[in-house]
């Protein structure tokens, strides 16, 4: 990647969806990006981008492993990170005695520790040049008990929070963190957890490219967290005083499998 003066933004998860929608807005917005994904479609989202006059670089990694994440890091060779966008992760449905482990681990890998770890590379070099924006793609999901999405739903309530603290332990920096939690968006995520033939699977979903302006707007501003759009800031909302249990049975006749046909 060539010396630019264009600042540099990292982000993950951006070969489709919300991910796809954050780096074409900062490409818009005159970064240079590069981004990645675990599948080969992320090189053809980099033409896109490139076609919007930034000069980008693809990698195709597991983000949910260590060296995925060192693979990503390393391609940056050295370069100032401006803004980092942590956005992949995926889902998985069905009830949690039914899942496979290792597709589960999956998504706690992808969702938590190839997450934080990327930020904690990226941020400590943010922190010593006392500059740059972190967005953090959580979820209202984080809110409440995912009956028949148990491990997502825990896995976003632990990214909601860590966003939270990290941003205060940087209060005394110029290094910002934002937390954009979306609700259901339109994107591949429901196909690839299995959740096609659920509630949530089949209702009306919010549009990414909306989902990421809400997300990359409230970055640039440096606020802590936004949540994209009326209905999903009333659940929140109301996810604060209502008890657990009756979360978990709410949550149930949405993602309970064949929910979608009822």
């Amino acid at each position: 990647m060539p010396e630019t003066a264009k600042p540099l933004a990292i982000v993950t998860g951006a070969s489709s969806g919300i991910g796809y929608e954050l780096a074409k807005l900062c490409a818009q917005n005159g970064y240079d990006l590069l981004i990645a994904a675990d599948r080969a479609a992320i090189h053809d989202a980099a033409k896109d981008f490139q076609a919007l006059g930034s000069d980008v670089e693809a990698i195709e990694a597991d983000l949910a492993t260590l060296e995925g994440v060192d693979k990503l890091y390393a391609a940056a060779k050295g370069r100032p990170v401006g803004a980092l966008l942590a956005n992949a992760g995926h889902g998985l449905g069905h009830a949690f005695l039914d899942q496979d482990f290792a597709e589960a681990r999956h998504v706690i890998d992808t969702n938590i520790t190839g997450t934080i770890y990327l930020i904690q590379k990226v941020g400590c070099d943010m922190r010593a040049r006392n500059e740059g924006r972190i967005l953090i793609t959580g979820s209202i999901a984080g809110f409440m008990p995912g009956t028949f999405q148990a491990v997502y739903n825990g896995t976003k309530a632990f990214i909601d929070s860590f966003s939270f603290a990290l941003r205060n332990e940087l209060k005394d920096t110029n290094v910002t963190v934002t937390c954009l939690m979306p609700g259901a968006t339109e994107t591949e995520f429901f196909e690839r957890a299995g959740m096609e033939d659920t509630q949530v699977g089949q209702d009306k979903k919010d549009d990414a490219a909306y989902v990421a302006q809400v997300g990359f707007d409230a970055m640039v501003n440096g606020e802590g967290d936004v949540v994209s759009g009326w209905k999903n800031k009333f659940t929140t909302v109301l996810a604060s005083v209502t008890p657990a249990g009756m979360l978990a049975e709410q949550h149930r006749k949405m993602a309970e499998p064949g929910s979608g046909k009822r």
